[in-house]
C-alpha cells in the first residue's frame, strides 16, 4: 500500500532549503520565520507518522533488484521523532548563533536540507535506500562542518568526508555479498540471513558492515573526524553533528545485525567479540581523551566518541535488556549532548573563549547556560535521578545477563570507570564556574546571558533530561515492546524470556 504523504517530511525540508540557497533574503526575519515554520511543520509531521500503524510505499525500482522503498516501523518513527525535535531546538539557538558568523542563509539551507535527507533515512525499508540516504547525508552535511571556508574548516570537512566515504564503501562491500549471494535484503525483524553455520565471507562482510557504519558513530579505529570537525563547526552543527548524525551510523548497525544478518548469525562468533572490544576500547579511549583535551567542543566531541560507544556495547551484547539500554541512551545522549554544545556555543558566542583553563567564574557571567550545562553534565555522568542512569543501569544490567565470557563483567567495570572520568573533565567545569575560589574579584562579573532563543531550547532539553529519568518507563516500554522483542523474539527467542 502507498502512503504518498510520506514523501512531504522528506521534500519539504529538502524544497525550502534549496529555495534559502537560491533565493537572497534581504530581511532576515523573514528567513528565520520560514526555517522555523518549516522545522515546526516536520516536527508536527513526525508527531502524525508516529502515532500511524505501520506504513509503506514503493518509491521506484532503478533496477529489478535495486528497489528504493520506504517503510515505517517503530524504530523509523522514534529516531524520526528524535530527529525532527532536536533539529527545531537546535536551529532555535542557531538563530542567535549565526548572527557572528558570515553567510547563515547558506548554513540555514543545507541544515534544512540535511533534516529532509535524515527523514529519507529513517524511512528506509531496504539496505539499498538505506545506503543511498546515508550517502547524501554524508554529501549534505559536509557543507556544515566547512561552513566558515577557512583552511581548518575545509580540512576537517575533507577529513569528515574522507572517513565517511571509507566506511560507506566498507558498507558497499557487504550489501555486495549478501546480493551475490541471493539474499533479499528489506528490513525483516530479527534478520534474513540467519544462518546457523555463516560462511567466513559473510562474517567479515557483517563486520566490515558495523566498521563501516560504526565510522559515523566514531567507533575506533574511525573516529578521528569526530575530534577534528566538531571544533571547527558552528556550535549549532557541532550539536547535530554529535547528538544526531552520529546516531545514523547507530541505526545503520542496528539495521545491518538485527534486520539483515540476524542476531544469531554472529552471536558467539569472533564478529561479536571483535565488536564488543571495539565498543570498550572507544568508551575508556574517548573517555581519557576528553579528560586531557583543553579546548571546549574538542572535550565534548571525545565524549562524544566515548558515550555513543556505550550504545554501540548495548547492541554488541545481543541481549534485550541492554539493546534497550542501547536505544534509551541514543534518546538521552541526544538531549545532553545538544545542551552541552549549544552551551558551548553560548559561552563561545557571547565571550569568545573556547577553552577549559579559560571558564573560571563563567557560572557568574553566565549562571542559566552553566546550570543547564551542569544538569546536562550530571546527566551524562549518570547520576540519579537523570535518565542516562536508567539506560547505563540497562546496559550494565543487560551485559551481566548475557553472560559472555570476560566481556560480561568488563563492559560494566569500563562503563562505571568512564563515568568516573566523565565526572571528572565536565563537572570540573561547572565547580570552577560557580565556585572560583576566594582569590577570585566578584565585582568584575558582568552578566553575558544570550537571548531567550538560546536559552529556551537549552532549558527545554535540560528538563527533558532529567524528566525521562524520573519517568522512564512509558520509554522503556514503548522500546522492548515495539522494537526489542520483535527482533530478538525472531533472532533468538530464548533471550526474550527475560522480558516476558
Amino acid at each position: 500500500m502507498n502512503h504518498y504523504y510520506l514523501l512531504f517530511p522528506v521534500f519539504l525540508p529538502v524544497l525550502a532549503g534549496i529555495l534559502l540557497l537560491l533565493i537572497p533574503f534581504k530581511d532576515r526575519k523573514k528567513m528565520l520565520l520560514l526555517t522555523s515554520l518549516i522545522l515546526a511543520v516536520n516536527l508536527a509531521c513526525a508527531l502524525w507518522v508516529f502515532v500511524q500503524p505501520e506504513q509503506e510505499m514503493s518509491l521506484t525500482y532503478i533496477t529489478s533488484s535495486l528497489h528504493l522503498y520506504f517503510k515505517v516501523d517503530m524504530l523509523s518513527k522514534i529516531f524520526l521523532l528524535l530527529i525532527s525535535f532536536i533539529w527545531l531546538m537546535a536551529a532555535l539557538a542557531a538563530f542567535e548563533y549565526m548572527l557572528h558568523e558570515r553567510d547563515e542563509r547558506r548554513f540555514f539551507g543545507f541544515y534544512l536540507i540535511v533534516e529532509g535527507v535524515l527523514t529519507a533515512l529513517c524511512f528506509s525499508g531496504n539496505l539499498f535506500t538505506m545506503y543511498v540516504f546515508y550517502e547524501l547525508m554524508t554529501l549534505t552535511s559536509v557543507p556544515l562542518v566547512m561552513h566558515t571556508m577557512d583552511h581548518e574548516a575545509v580540512m576537517a570537512g575533507l577529513k569528515y568526508l574522507f572517513y565517511s566515504i571509507g566506511g560507506a564503501f566498507m558498507v558497499l562491500f557487504g550489501f555486495f555479498v549478501f546480493t551475490a549471494q541471493g539474499n533479499d535484503l528489506y528490513f525483516t525483524p530479527g534478520g534474513v540471513l540467519n544462518n546457523a553455520e555463516p560462511s567466513a565471507v559473510t562474517l567479515a562482510a557483517v563486520f566490515l558492515m558495523i566498521l563501516g557504519f560504526g565510522t559515523k558513530a566514531g567507533m575506533f579505529p574511525l573516529h578521528g573526524w569526530l575530534p577534528t570537525a566538531h571544533p571547527v563547526a558552528p556550535a549549532p552543527a557541532s550539536a547535530v553533528l554529535s547528538g544526531i548524525i552520529t546516531k545514523a551510523g547507530v541505526l545503520g548497525i542496528i539495521r545491518s545485525v538485527y534486520y539483515i544478518a540476524g542476531p544469531d548469525l554472529i552471536r558467539g562468533t569472533w564478529v561479536q567479540y571483535a565488536w564488543i572490544g571495539l565498543s570498550l576500547v572507544t568508551v575508556i579511549m574517548g573517555s581519557m581523551l576528553a579528560y586531557k583535551e583543553n579546548v571546549l567542543k574538542k572535550r565534548l566531541a571525545y565524549s562524544t566518541v566515548s558515550q555513543v560507544s556505550y550504545v554501540l556495547f548495548g547492541l554488541s551484547m545481543l541481549h534485550p535488556v541492554a539493546f534497550v539500554g542501547a536505544l534509551m541512551h541514543v534518546v538521552f545522549h541526544a538531549l545532553v549532548k545538544n545542551t552541552l554544545f549549544i552551551s558551548a556555543g553560548a559561552i563561545i558566542y557571547k565571550t569568545g573563549k573556547t577553552k577549559v583553563d579559560q571558564l573560571r567564574a563563567i557560572g557568574k557571567e553566565m549562571p542559566m547556560v552553566m546550570r543547564c550545562f551542569t544538569v546536562a553534565s550530571l546527566t551524562l555522568v549518570g547520576i540519579p535521578p537523570t535518565s542516562a542512569f536508567v539506560s547505563k543501569w540497562l546496559l550494565a544490567t543487560g551485559a551481566l545477563e548475557a553472560d559472555i565470557p570476560v566481556f560480561s563483567w568488563l563492559g560494566p567495570v569500563i562503563l562505571l570507570v568512564s563515568a568516573i572520568l566523565t565526572a571528572g573533565y565536565l563537572l570540573s567545569i561547572s565547580i570552577k564556574g560557580f565556585f572560583p575560589g576566594e582569590d577570585y574579584n566578584d565585582s568584575i562579573t558582568e552578566k553575558k546571558e544570550p537571548s531567550w532563543m538560546m536559552l529556551v531550547p537549552l532549558a527545554v532539553m535540560a528538563v527533558l533530561s532529567v524528566v525521562f529519568g524520573i519517568w522512564p518507563t512509558g520509554l522503556e516500554n514503548l522500546m522492548k515492546d515495539g522494537i526489542a522483542l520483535p527482533v530478538l523474539l525472531m533472532g533468538g527467542g530464548s533471550l526474550c524470556s527475560l522480558f516476558l
